[in-house]
This record gives C-alpha cells, sequence and structure tokens, in this order.
C-alpha cells in the first residue's frame, strides 16, 4: 500500500525546505545559475560580470536591474537572457522566467542552460510531464549530470515514482558521491515513501558535515520525528530554529506518524541501524 497522493501532497507542502526538492537544485540547493558544462560564456561587458556575480551571490534586486540593463543594450544577449531569467525565477516571477528561457534556447550556445530553466520552471508550475521531457533530454547527451538527476528524481517522486526516483539518485551519486544535493533527495524520497529508517540512514551521511546545508537538517529531524524520537528530532531543529519553531515541527511529526499509522513503513524493522530508540543527531551539528 502506498501513501495515498493526497498526504504525499500534504507532506511536501508542509515541510519546510520542500521546495529544494522541487526545484531540483544542485550545491546542497543552492541555486548555481547555469550549473550545465559549457553553457557559460560571460562576455567582456562589466554590465554582465557584475550582475552574473550579483546572482551568484544572493543579490537578485541588483542582478536584475544588470540583466536588464545588459538586455535593454542588446535584446539578442544569450547571457542577459539567461541569466534574466534567473533572476527572475528566483524571485517568483515563473512565467517572465519561462519566456526568457524560451528566447535564450534558441541559441545553440546556451541552450542545454536554458533547457535547465525551463525544467526548473516547469517542475515549480507542477507541469509534471514537461519537466521530466526536458530532464530526461538533458541527460541524453549529459548523462548522470547532478543537477538533472535530481530534477528528475524530484518529478518521479512527486508522481509516486519512488522507486524510480531512488534509482536516479543512486546512479548520479556512483558517479558523483560528492553532490550533497544528491544525497538529500534521496533521503527526502524515503521519508515521502514512508521509510523514515532508511531516509535517516542516508541523510547522517550529509546531515553532520560542517557545510551541512539546512534541508539535510531539516529532513532528518523529519526522519527521526517520523521514527517517534522526539528528542533527536528537537535536538537538531534547534541548531536553525527557534524553540518555538522546533515544537511547532514535531506537532506536526506527530500528526504525520497519527496519519500514517495505517500505512507500511519501516519503522518496525530491527536492522541495526537507525531505530526509534537508538537513532541520534551528528555528534557535531553545524552552528
Amino acid at each position: 500500500m502506498k501513501i495515498s497522493p493526497t498526504l504525499l501532497r500534504s507532506i511536501v507542502i508542509a515541510l519546510p525546505c520542500a521546495v529544494v526538492l522541487l526545484t531540483g537544485c544542485a550545491n546542497g540547493g543552492s541555486f548555481n545559475p547555469r550549473p550545465i558544462s559549457s553553457s557559460r560564456n560571460i562576455d567582456g561587458t562589466s554590465d554582465l560580470r557584475v550582475a552574473d556575480s550579483a546572482l551568484r551571490g544572493g543579490d537578485v534586486e541588483l542582478a536584475s536591474t544588470l540583466f536588464e540593463k545588459a538586455l535593454a543594450a542588446n535584446p539578442n544577449s544569450p547571457e542577459a537572457q539567461l541569466g534574466l531569467g534567473d533572476a527572475m525565477y528566483l524571485a517568483g516571477d515563473l512565467e517572465r522566467a519561462r519566456a526568457l528561457y524560451q528566447l535564450a534556447a534558441l541559441q545553440t550556445l546556451v541552450k542545454p542552460a536554458a533547457q535547465l530553466g525551463l525544467a526548473r520552471v516547469a517542475l515549480r508550475q507542477r507541469r509534471l510531464d514537461d519537466a521530466a521531457a526536458l530532464y530526461r533530454g538533458l541527460l541524453a547527451s549529459q548523462p548522470d549530470d547532478p543537477v538533472a538527476c535530481e530534477g528528475l528524481g524530484a518529478v518521479l517522486d512527486l508522481q509516486g515514482r519512488h522507486a524510480d526516483a531512488q534509482a536516479i539518485y543512486r546512479s548520479a551519486l556512483a558517479a558523483h558521491p560528492e553532490v550533497q544535493g544528491l544525497r538529500i533527495n534521496l533521503g527526502l524520497s524515503f521519508i515521502l515513501e514512508n521509510k523514515p529508517r532508511q531516509a535517516a540512514n542516508t541523510l547522517l551521511d550529509v546531515a553532520g558535515l560542517p557545510d551541512a546545508p539546512l534541508q539535510a537538517r531539516q529532513n532528518l529531524a523529519l526522519a527521526y520525528g517520523m521514527l517517534g524520537n522526539a528528542e533527536a528530532a528537537k535536538k537538531i531543529l534547534l541548531v536553525d530554529l527557534p524553540p518555538s519553531s522546533a515544537d511547532d515541527n514535531l506537532r506536526f511529526y506527530q500528526s504525520l506518524r497519527d496519519r500514517l499509522a495505517g500505512y507500511p513503513s519501516d519503522t518496525r524493522r530491527t536492522d541495526g541501524k537507525a531505530t526509534a530508540a537508538s537513532v541520534s543527531p551528528p555528534a557535531e551539528a553545524p552552528k
């Protein structure tokens, strides 16, 4: 018996960092503009260079202003189209981002990166079939690309095809074991499949790292909460949240456990690994 689609959607919506999985971003959930290889070719224009740096530094407003200026000066600039598309994506203007990516996709120089942008927009807009086709197109030319694998896995998870998603994450991890986002998505996939023990075992590998991203800890806390280990979950939550917010999350975890009580789970298995009684958070939680 699988988790019902309605319940699965409620889990995804309630997860503080589920948007990371939904957007299929690599590098531990950070947005890395144009990560597909050989797609960037910033020309000598200072505005484009500064805009690109601003976008990578998280200053979306400045990046948008500079990319707009560059695009006004050269409406056919693929880098300006693509950069402004990335900025609009981050700003939440998905339709404008989509239009800009479509323009950029007409130019061979940045076509792979533009297709990635279109896939991310489709995923955010829940146009799952479109997103899957775009991610598969990217993977056809660059097999095991970690960014595209994260995105396609996210699509499959949202379609309830968790085994297929997990196979993609594992294959990509075999080629790119250093990519944290793949392991985080794999852990979340186990959570969505109601396998919190496997999720905890998977996420422990990344959540205790000094540079572990927020969503790794949040997802690990959720796995502990689903296992009934509120103490371990709270200890992790308090790394990033005030006590009141941590308590809110714990109440959600308990509610989720109650709702999942009638579904098959791995919480009752005894395999010598993570259990509700024995699992504990990373020894050195990032400060």
